[in-house]
C-alpha cells in the first residue's frame, strides 16, 4: 500500500485571527500577555468549514470534523477533499443529521492520500479510533478465536487462540465464538487424540492424565504412543481442518474395515470411535455450502430504527459459526449505508477471505474490494448473489438477521418496562437509565476488592464495570463498612469534581482485558434467571455500547442492609451529591432469596416486594451479577498473589539462582528459615548474596 502523506491540521479557520480582548489587569494566560488572550466563543458552522477551501486541493483523503471542545464528531473520506468540503460549506439541501453535524463543527483536520482506496481504509481505522458520534460505529469489536495446532514443541498441542499470530503453528478460523472453538477442540480430541495440556504440564507428567483415561488424548507425554504415530495423528487433524474431511473419513473407514477383517476388533473400535467424533464435528453444517470454500456472508435487516448485521464464517467448506452485530447509527441512515461503513470497519484488523457475499448492494462495493485487495495483496471478490447455493446461504443469513433483530427489539421493550416498574416501586422521580450496583469480596480481609456493575436501557453495560483494589491501611481486615466507604469515595469523588464518569474502556473488559481507570478483567459468565429478558444476561448478541449509558447514575444499589446504606449516604452527602437515589438490598430472614428487604432513605421500615414481582427478579439479577463480578475479581487477585514467590522480590535473584535455591531447599518457605551458612552452600550463592537473602527474610519477619 502506498504511503500516506502528513496530516494537515487547521484548528481554527486560516487567515482569520481571533480578536484581541483585554483581560483582567496583571494576569497572564500560558505566558501570553493579557491584551492578546481571546475570550470570544469558538465559531462553528458552514462559514468555518468554507474557510478551509483555499488551502485544499483535489487530492483524495480523509477529513475529521471537530466540535468546540476539540472532540472528533465525524470522520469521512473523499475522492476530492475540496469538492467534499465545499458541499458542507453550502447552506441548505442537507439531511437533519448532516445539518446538525455542520452546525457543530468548529474545526477540521485533513489527511491526503494517493488513492481513494487508501482513504477508505484510513477512514475505517480513524472511525474505530475516535468513535465519532455522527458515524456508523461497530459496537462489538472483539477479536475472533482460532484453533491453533502449535508447532513449537516436538509433540504439537491443540489450543484456542486470540490475538496476534505470535505462535508458530497452523491456524484455523475464525470461529464465531469461544464456545464454538471449545466444542470443536473437544470433538477433535475424541477423533485425533491430540494433547491440549501446557508444555510445563507435559514435561512434568510421570503417568497419563484423566484425558487419556477417557480416550481424549494419546498421552505422548508418557510415551503411550510412539512419536511418529502421534505426528501422524496431528497431520490427520490438520488435513481435516483444511477441508479434507471426506478423505480423512474414508481413510478411517478403510482402516476400520481392514482391522475388522483381521479380527482386530479393539483396533477397529478405535477407528469407529474416531468416525463418530468426526461425524459430530461436521453435524453442525446444517446448510449446504457446496462450492463455498472460504467466504464471509453479511446479511443486514433494518427495523424500528435499528440495524442487525448477521455475519457467517465459512472456511475450508465448513460453517464455523455466525455472530449478530447491532452497529450504532443514526436512524435516518439507509441500510446499505450502514452495511457499507460496517464492513470497512470490520476488516480493519481481521483477516479477509477470498469471497464476501452481501444481502444488499452497497455504495462503495467496487472501491471496498479494491481497498481490501491492496491491503491483503490478493484478489478479494465482493458479490450480491441472485441465484444458486450462494444466494441460499445469504437468504439463510438474512433470516437469522431478522430473527436476531426481532429478539433485540423485544428485549429492549421488556427492559424498558422493567426500568419503568423499578422507578414506580421505589418512588424514583424518573425512569433510571444507569443503575450502579456495588459489592465487596474478600476472605478474612485478605485480597479485598470492591466491584461496581452497571445496567442500562439495553442490559448490562460491561464497558462501565469497575474494580477497586482496597488500598487503605487504616481499614481493619474484614471491615465491610470501611471497604464500602473507600470504594464509594473513590468512585464518586471524581464524579463530584468533574460531574462526569470515569472514561469507559473501548472494549468489553469481560473478554478483552483491563479497562481504563478502575478497569477490570471479567472472569467467567453468570447464568441469567429464566424470568429475565436475555438482554440482562452476560454475553448477549451485540454488546451495549458505552455511549448508550449516561455517566451519572440514576440509582445506586448497595449490597447490604441499613449499615452499608448509612455509609453510602454519608459518603455522598460529604461530596455534595444529594440527588442520587440510594437503596440497600439486604437478604431477608435466613438469607432467603425472594424475601429481600429494601432499605430506602426516608422510610421507617424496609420495603418488601411481592414474591413474584418482576422487579424483584430484576434486582436479584443485578445483585447476583455484582456478586459474580466482585468474587471473580477477588479470585483473580488471590490467584495472582498465590503465584508470587518472595524470592522474586530480592535484588540479584534471577531465574538461575532461584532454581538453585528451590532445588536445594525445596520451597521458598524453607529458604526463609535457612541460616547464612546454609545459603552459602547453594551453588551460585556468594557470601554477600547469602547475607542479602537472610536479611530480606529477617526484615520481613519484623
Amino acid at each position: 500500500m502506498s504511503a500516506i502523506s502528513p496530516i494537515m491540521t487547521f484548528p481554527m479557520p486560516p487567515d482569520e485571527p481571533l480578536p484581541e480582548v483585554p483581560d483582567a489587569p496583571g494576569t497572564e494566560v500560558d505566558g501570553v500577555a493579557p491584551s492578546t488572550v481571546a475570550t470570544d466563543p469558538v465559531r462553528t458552522g458552514p462559514d468555518v468549514i468554507a474557510s478551509y477551501l483555499k488551502s485544499l486541493g483535489t487530492m483524495p483523503g480523509v477529513y475529521r470534523m471537530l466540535d468546540a471542545s476539540g472532540e472528533v464528531i465525524y470522520v469521512g473520506k473523499a475522492r476530492s477533499l475540496k469538492a467534499r468540503v465545499s458541499n458542507y460549506a453550502r447552506v441548505g439541501n442537507h439531511t437533519n443529521r448532516i445539518a446538525r453535524m455542520i452546525a457543530a463543527t468548529a474545526s477540521m483536520e485533513f489527511v491526503s492520500v494517493r488513492t481513494e482506496a487508501e482513504a477508505l481504509l484510513l477512514e475505517a481505522n480513524l472511525i474505530k479510533r475516535f468513535r465519532p458520534r455522527f458515524n456508523v460505529l461497530l459496537r462489538d469489536d472483539k477479536s475472533f478465536p482460532y484453533i491453533v495446532i502449535r508447532r513449537d514443541h516436538a509433540s504439537p498441542q491443540i489450543v484456542k487462540h486470540r490475538g496476534a499470530r505470535g505462535v508458530n503453528g497452523d491456524y484455523f478460523g475464525p470461529f464465531a465464538s469461544a464456545g464454538a472453538v471449545v466444542r470443536t477442540i473437544n470433538m477433535l480430541q475424541r477423533a485425533f487424540l491430540l494433547r491440549s495440556c501446557s508444555d510445563s504440564i507435559f514435561e512434568s507428567r510421570t503417568r497419563p492424565c484423566l484425558l487419556h483415561q477417557i480416550k481424549r488424548c494419546a498421552a505422548p507425554c508418557t510415551n503411550e504412543i510412539a512419536h511418529d504415530e502421534y505426528l501422524a495423528l496431528v497431520d490427520e487433524a490438520v488435513r481435516f481442518l483444511r477441508g479434507e474431511s471426506q478423505n480423512v473419513r474414508e481413510m478411517y473407514q478403510r482402516l476400520m474395515e481392514d482391522a475388522a477383517d483381521k479380527l482386530e476388533f479393539e483396533r477397529a473400535a478405535k477407528f469407529r470411535n474416531r468416525l463418530w467424533a468426526l461425524a459430530h464435528v461436521t453435524a453442525d453444517q446444517s446448510i449446504n455450502s457446496e462450492g463455498v470454500d472460504e467466504a464471509d456472508i453479511f446479511a443486514a435487516h433494518q427495523e424500528g430504527g435499528q440495524t442487525c448485521i448477521q455475519v457467517f464464517f465459512f472456511r475450508t467448506g465448513q460453517n464455523w459459526g455466525n455472530r449478530a452485530y447491532f452497529p450504532k447509527a443514526d436512524r435516518s441512515l439507509a441500510m446499505d449505508e450502514v452495511l457499507d461503513s460496517f464492513i470497512a470497519q470490520f476488516y480493519d484488523d481481521k483477516p479477509v477471505p477470498k469471497l464476501i457475499l452481501l444481502s444488499t448492494d452497497i455504495p462503495n462495493r467496487a472501491l471496498l474490494a479494491e481497498a481490501l485487495t491492496s491491503k491483503v495483496e490478493r484478489k478479494i471478490e465482493i458479490r450480491v448473489p441472485e441465484r444458486g447455493v450462494k444466494s441460499d446461504l445469504v437468504e439463510h443469513a438474512l433470516t437469522n438477521a431478522r430473527e436476531a433483530l426481532g429478539r433485540k427489539l423485544a428485549e429492549s421493550s421488556s427492559q424498558a418496562r422493567l426500568l419503568e416498574a423499578t422507578a414506580e416501586r421505589f418512588g424514583l422521580a424518573s425512569t433510571p437509565r444507569r443503575i450502579e450496583v456495588y459489592d465487596n469480596s474478600h476472605i478474612a480481609g485478605t485480597n479485598a476488592v470492591g466491584g461496581m456493575i452497571v445496567a442500562g436501557p439495553e442490559g448490562f453495560a460491561k464497558a462501565h464495570y469497575r474494580k477497586f483494589n482496597i488500598k487503605s491501611d487504616a481499614i481493619t481486615p474484614g471491615d465491610d463498612y470501611g471497604m464500602m466507604r473507600e470504594v464509594l469515595t473513590r468512585r464518586f469523588k471524581r464524579l463530584a469534581a468533574t460531574d462526569a464518569d470515569i472514561a469507559p474502556s473501548p472494549h468489553d473488559p469481560t473478554s478483552s482485558g483491563e479497562g481504563r481507570g478502575e478497569g477490570k478483567k471479567d472472569l467467567g459468565e453468570g447464568q441469567p434467571r429464566p424470568e429475565l429478558p436475555a438482554a440482562l444476561s452476560p454475553g448477549v448478541e451485540g454488546a451495549v455500547d458505552a455511549t448508550d449509558v449516561p455517566a451519572r447514575p440514576d440509582l445506586v444499589l448497595i449490597d447490604g442492609g441499613a449499615g452499608q446504606l448509612a455509609v453510602a449516604r454519608e459518603v455522598l452527602a460529604a461530596l455534595g451529591l444529594h440527588d442520587i437515589p440510594l437503596i440497600g438490598v439486604a437478604k431477608g430472614p435466613d438469607r432467603d432469596a425472594g424475601r429481600e428487604h429494601f432499605h430506602i432513605p426516608g422510610r421507617d421500615r424496609p420495603l418488601m416486594l411481592e414474591p413474584r414481582d418482576p422487579v424483584l427478579y430484576f434486582v436479584q439479577r443485578l445483585r447476583d451479577e455484582a456478586h459474580r463480578f466482585a468474587i471473580g475479581t477477588h479470585r483473580a487477585k488471590r490467584s495472582k498473589a498465590i503465584g508470587i514467590n518472595p524470592l522474586d522480590e530480592i535484588g540479584g535473584i534471577g531465574p538461575t539462582r532461584k532454581r538453585a535455591l528451590l532445588k536445594h531447599f525445596g520451597s521458598a518457605k524453607s529458604v526463609s528459615r535457612a541460616g547464612i551458612e546454609d545459603l552459602k552452600s547453594v551453588p551460585g550463592i556468594s557470601a554477600e548474596m547469602a547475607e542479602r537473602i537472610y536479611s530480606f527474610f529477617q526484615d520481613a519477619k519484623g
